[in-house]
């Protein structure tokens, strides 16, 4: 069941979203060589907690840590533990916030170092293909919308668009209807209505988009070991506009 937002549910789940693009600000300071994923938790939560949000992820169906630390393979639920980050790794960090009973969601993928050239621009159309599926967030539009315009431009690249993981909708709970796929029809799927607050999250590949997960029961990889590259927003569709709720 989707369900609509207030304007005093939406003011709120942009101040929970200011807090998640404040903690991302405050992390890229330290992605450098040497910094464990665990020291980048450590951060993480410590800064949630000055600023009076609340770690949603941390025992999210059990999950263990504060963010979600993926580098290079690992398409999702990368669990931060004491490895050290290396000069062209590329790591996606992956935030959640609860404030006053509302989440925000969102997902950056940084540079350690210096990366490829073929990286750099799997990281250039992915966080396109983002921007493309905001476009297509709209009130008349269609789920199915947001898919394709990602699927056709990231496959007009050669890339993997995962299919086993997608966007959602979000609120009281971080997970809600409808889920967003990051593939499909124009034309198809659940109309887009004022009110929705969604999370769209494009994971990319520079290969397969088929996945496996590690023994841990969180780590989702490419099942090629190929690099995956995510960018994900919260927003709110609204009668005349779509406000991404997961920035500065």
């Amino acid at each position: 069941m989707v369900i609509l937002k207030s304007a005093r549910e939406i003011q709120i789940m942009r101040e929970a979203g200011r807090i998640v693009a404040q903690c991302h600000a405050a992390l890229a300071e330290h992605i450098q060589p040497g910094i464990t994923t665990r020291e980048l938790d450590r951060i993480a939560e410590k800064f949630i907690l000055k600023s009076g949000g609340i770690p949603s992820f941390k025992g999210h169906h059990g999950f263990p840590a504060c963010i979600c630390t993926s580098i290079n393979d690992v398409i999702c639920h990368g669990i931060p533990d004491y490895t050290e980050l290396q000069s062209g790794d590329v790591i996606t960090i992956d935030i959640g916030v609860k404030l006053d009973g509302y989440h925000g969601d969102s997902a950056w993928t940084y540079a350690v170092g210096e990366v490829t050239p073929e990286i750099s621009q799997l990281m250039k159309v992915t966080e396109e293909c983002l921007a493309l599926g905001v476009q297509q967030a709209r009130p008349g539009n269609r789920v199915g919308d947001i898919g394709a315009a990602i699927q056709s431009y990231a496959e007009g690249y050669q890339y993997g668009v995962v299919r086993e993981f997608c966007g959602h909708g979000i609120g009281r709970n971080l997970w809600e209807d409808p889920a967003i796929p990051h593939f499909g029809q124009q034309g198809k799927g659940m109309l887009l209505k004022p009110g929705m607050v969604i999370a769209i999250e494009p994971m990319i590949t520079n290969g397969s988009w088929r996945s496996k997960t590690d023994q841990d029961g969180w780590t989702a990889r490419t099942v090629d070991r190929s690099i995956c590259i995510q960018y994900e927003h919260t927003m709110a569709i609204l009668e005349d506009e779509t406000v991404i709720l997961t920035q500065l």
